[in-house]
């Protein structure tokens, strides 16, 4: 039997971006032959996606995909950071989000879409999981689009373009100059990026938080021990205060620091030649609410190199 060294797993390993214990496997089961250890890795896709299937993934890559008047934004997760930096990975990523610009927030649809070459988009999630050797999923996908305007995308510390970490989408609506909502687009979405709003606007606030919210202010105005009624003042200008910090329409612009962006819009609305509504944002970030495993890599290293 052939020796299965550490260079020649490292080598199947860039090959395929395959876990290390899956390579050793994979070269231990066909005598040490790096060709045909790539084709017992891909031959194992179903088998092998089952098996990791109950692993935390919660790294990975989000992506955009705007066109026009609509753009896409998903999530498809990973089990480690090392994955986002594969090209296959990122090809693939990539390619969903352009098929959910078609399918919108129907993450089932977009998995049973076609993919080319007779396969569905779960089958080469499948062919992907047993090469690269981690559990992989389409976490969530979301949609904007707009009658007239743009949507506009944005995505901070891109791993390659439309891919990283935090992505975020702007709808615009307006029958204005397609440049300047282009441009005013690009600023919204960088500042959703940087300040994390939860709401567009205050319409659409969640009522059961909003009186929440009031009732905690209201209970820190009364220990004040001023009248009910400058109490209501009180948590009226606390409750402005939220607004600024929760909706979109009402914080300050992070690119000039100086704007609100109700302000931003109505000016671009002048500079654009018609009014400019917000339609809509969409902001994700990568992992954002899975619960994650601590995990020692040093140990799983040695590990695989005592086995």
């Amino acid at each position: 039997m052939a020796q299965i060294t550490a260079s020649l797993v490292k080598e199947l390993r860039e090959k395929t971006g395959a876990g290390m214990m899956d390579c050793k496997k994979a070269l231990s089961e066909v005598d040490g032959d790096l060709e045909a250890a790539i084709d017992w890795l891909r031959k194992s896709g179903l088998a092998a996606a089952a098996k990791k299937a109950s692993r935390v993934a919660a790294e990975g890559l989000v992506a955009v995909n705007a066109a026009g008047t609509s753009g896409a934004a998903i999530e498809i997760n990973a089990e480690t950071d090392f994955v986002a930096r594969n090209a296959d990975f990122q090809s693939f990523v990539s390619s969903v989000a352009g098929i959910a610009l078609d399918k919108g927030n129907d993450t089932d649809a977009i998995l049973s879409a076609d993919f080319g070459d007779g396969a569905t988009v779960q089958d080469t999630l499948n062919n992907l999981i047993a090469t690269i050797g981690e559990n992989m999923n389409l976490r969530r996908s979301e949609s904007i689009s707009v009658s007239s305007g743009v949507v506009s995308s944005y995505v901070h510390n891109a791993t390659a373009p439309g891919l990283g970490r935090i992505a975020v989408l702007v709808g615009l609506e307006s029958t204005g100059d397609a440049a300047v909502l282009e441009g005013v687009g690009k600023q919204l979405a960088m500042h959703v990026a940087a300040a994390s709003p939860r709401w567009a606007t205050i319409d659409e606030v969640d009522q059961e938080e909003l009186e929440r919210e009031r009732t905690i202010l209201t209970d820190q105005a009364k220990d004040s021990g001023k009248p009910e009624e400058i109490i209501a003042k009180m948590v009226e200008g606390r409750l402005r205060k939220f607004y600024e910090e929760a909706v979109l329409i009402e914080q300050t612009s992070v690119i000039d620091g100086e704007s609100k962006i109700s302000k931003v819009l109505e000016q671009a609305g002048k500079d654009a030649g018609a009014p400019v509504t917000l339609k809509g944002f969409v902001r994700y970030v990568l992992g954002e609410g899975v619960e994650k495993e601590e995990s020692d890599f040093a140990a799983e290293v040695a590990a695989a190199a005592q086995s």
